[in-house]
């Protein structure tokens, strides 16, 4: 197996998953708990990647990371070298690929939360974010888990989106999946097949941990 790879993988798969919960939390909240007519919008941008085909998110990732695009001049006037091809663009573009991954199930813990329990809280004078803190997050710890581990793991499995904006420079963009795809075009069958087997038992460890958690969840919450 490809070591480097697996590293590589990790470490943008960590990052990643970082970025997206605090990102995912106030957003996340704001979809739910929004009154604006238009968040509707806003939820249908979020889960596009979704339904969008890898390589035209890349393509235009890619494009908007391009040394005319204004975001990589700005990143190269501040760097001194391209935001293309490199592990930050892939960041970026993770970010971007794995928003629904982690959104959808913070939000649908926090439409699971009694409504009657935030009014309470602020009856008795806690703030918005004294309510969130200590009523809304930790009712939903399931959802923020599960969508921790599933961005993760939608990132350690990330392919077109990965190819399309990093390219396959070893140790720099160089993934798991892409190394995967390396090995069969060079007829190296045995060695891709240890690694995919090693990413297949992941993903279902993955999927275990995230549905067993659910179930778990529901067999706590109170019936009425």
């Amino acid at each position: 197996m490809d070591w480097e790879a697996i590293w590589l993988t990790a470490r943008l798969a960590a990052l990643v998953s970082a970025i997206l919960l605090v990102i995912s939390l106030p957003l996340a909240h704001w979809l739910v708990f929004s009154r604006r007519r238009w968040t509707f919008l806003v939820e249908a941008v979020v889960s596009l990647p979704l339904v969008l085909p890898p390589t035209v998110l890349g393509f235009y990732l890619l494009l908007a990371m391009g040394s005319r695009s204004p975001v990589g001049r700005w990143w190269t006037s501040l760097t001194g070298q391209s935001l293309a091809f490199t592990f930050e663009g892939l960041v970026i573009a993770s970010v971007f690929y794995s928003l629904p991954f982690a959104v959808q199930p913070i939000a649908a813990a926090f439409a699971q939360v009694n409504h009657t329990l935030g009014e309470a809280s602020a009856t008795l004078g806690a703030s918005r974010l004294r309510t969130f803190l200590r009523v809304t997050l930790p009712l939903s710890m399931h959802g923020v888990v599960a969508g921790a581990v599933l961005s993760f793991a939608h990132t350690v499995g990330e392919f077109g989106v990965v190819l399309m904006v990093g390219g396959n420079l070893p140790g720099v963009t160089r993934t798991i999946s892409i190394a995967i795809y390396d090995d069969v075009q060079a007829l190296r069958y045995e060695r891709a097949n240890e690694t995919a087997l090693a990413l297949l038992a992941f993903s279902l460890l993955v999927l275990l941990a995230v549905y067993g958690a659910r179930r778990r969840s529901w067999a706590l919450a109170p019936t009425a």
